[in-house]
């Protein structure tokens, strides 16, 4: 991984090998990120994408192999109990232009893939929801208290 910061925005490219999740929760710890919007594009050739059930309150994940270029990647970085949480969407279409999608858990990069990091200034916590299942945006305040 290599990437460049420009006041508000990180420029990140991948490199063959390197996985996605991983990689941003590592420069998120490294640049000390609070809050940021996460957007990209690239190819893979594995890829592990989950679809929430709110019924059972559990992801379904399926695992995917084989050339595929990543047409959207866009999510974001927040914080929980005080550790890096990223949270991600993939959009991956095959050689036959099939797309799939939905939560990313998980992918290795084949080729490249550059991402672009919007810094936001101020601090966003996450807490479990028990009725939703998830963990859901906590806004605080500059001393971390809860508002409405």
């Amino acid at each position: 991984m290599e990437y460049k910061r420009f006041k508000d925005k990180i420029i990140v490219r991948l490199d063959r090998g390197e996985e996605i999740v991983e990689s941003i929760t590592k420069l998120s710890n490294e640049e000390d990120i609070k809050l940021g919007r996460v957007t990209g594009i690239g190819a893979t050739n594995k890829v592990k994408i989950g679809l929430f059930d709110v019924e059972s309150k559990e992801y379904h994940a399926r695992e995917l192999t084989g050339n595929m270029e990543i047409t959207n990647l866009s999510g974001n970085i927040s914080r929980m109990d005080g550790e890096v949480y990223v949270h991600l969407h993939i959009t991956v279409c095959d050689e036959e232009n099939r797309a799939y999608g939905g939560h990313l858990n998980m992918a290795i990069i084949s080729a490249t893939c550059e991402i672009i990091i919007d810094l936001i200034e101020g601090y966003v916590d996450r807490r479990f929801d028990e009725e939703v299942g998830l963990n859901l945006f906590k806004f605080v305040d500059e001393g971390r208290e809860s508002i409405h």
